[in-house]
């Protein structure tokens, strides 16, 4: 008997040592299986939250990039969409690659930048531009100092009633040029079909020959 006891209990240790390493092989593999679950449900819940982030921040600003009347610009639609093909996918990220996802965020994020920049810019030419019916002229101070005397010198001579003996000439050669420079510039914006002349290079001409023959005439003559 003692000796048929012996190999019982030796029969018996050798079957709880293999119930111990098949509990410890299934305790790792669920503790591999839950690590896996718990990462891919992580991985699921980051992307998902991208998603979401990308959609909000982009309706959020759309006052910013949408035009009147028009839908969500092409180029971001475009890109929300792309997002959202990789964000459902999943992508084996190697060590110093940039993350696909991201890499797909910053397309997104310029495109919102292009759009916001071609409305604000589109906004800009708009305010600039002068009201239906007008017409806008950007002049120097200087232009507009020698505009401002050339005009009052030639109201007073327009009107009848005018006997006064008030004279202005300019100072140089220069002063003469900027004077015609900026009476050329006004000329120049006047439509074609309202102008009171045909061509302005004749306007231009006639008054640089006045110049030349003055002051070229007589190179150390300043005024008359």
């Amino acid at each position: 008997m003692g000796k048929g006891s012996n190999v019982l209990r030796a029969k018996v240790g050798f079957g709880a040592v293999d119930i111990l390493v098949i509990l410890g092989g299934l305790l790792l593999a669920l503790v591999v299986a839950g690590w896996s679950s718990a990462k891919s449900y992580f991985e699921k819940g980051r992307l998902q939250g991208m998603a979401e982030a990308a959609r909000e921040i982009s309706r959020g600003i759309s006052s910013h990039y949408e035009l009147e009347g028009q839908a969500v610009p092409e180029s971001v639609a475009k890109a929300l969409k792309a997002f959202d093909a990789v964000s459902r996918k999943r992508w084996n990220k190697r060590k110093g690659s940039t993350d696909p996802y991201h890499a797909q965020l910053w397309t997104v994020g310029d495109a919102i930048g292009e759009a916001c920049w071609l409305k604000g810019h589109a906004a800009g030419i708009r305010r600039k531009a002068p009201a239906e019916g007008k017409i806008r002229v950007d002049l120097s101070l200087t232009e507009l100092l020698q505009l401002s005397w050339l005009a009052h010198l030639g109201f007073q001579h327009m009107m009848p009633n005018y006997r006064g003996f008030e004279m202005h000439r300019f100072s140089g050669e220069e002063d003469a040029r900027e004077g015609a420079k900026a009476v050329g510039k006004i000329e120049g914006v006047i439509p074609a079909k309202d102008r009171p002349f045909a061509d302005l290079s004749v306007q231009f001409k006639n008054r640089q020959k006045l110049i030349g023959d003055w002051w070229q005439a007589v190179p150390d003559r300043l005024t008359a």
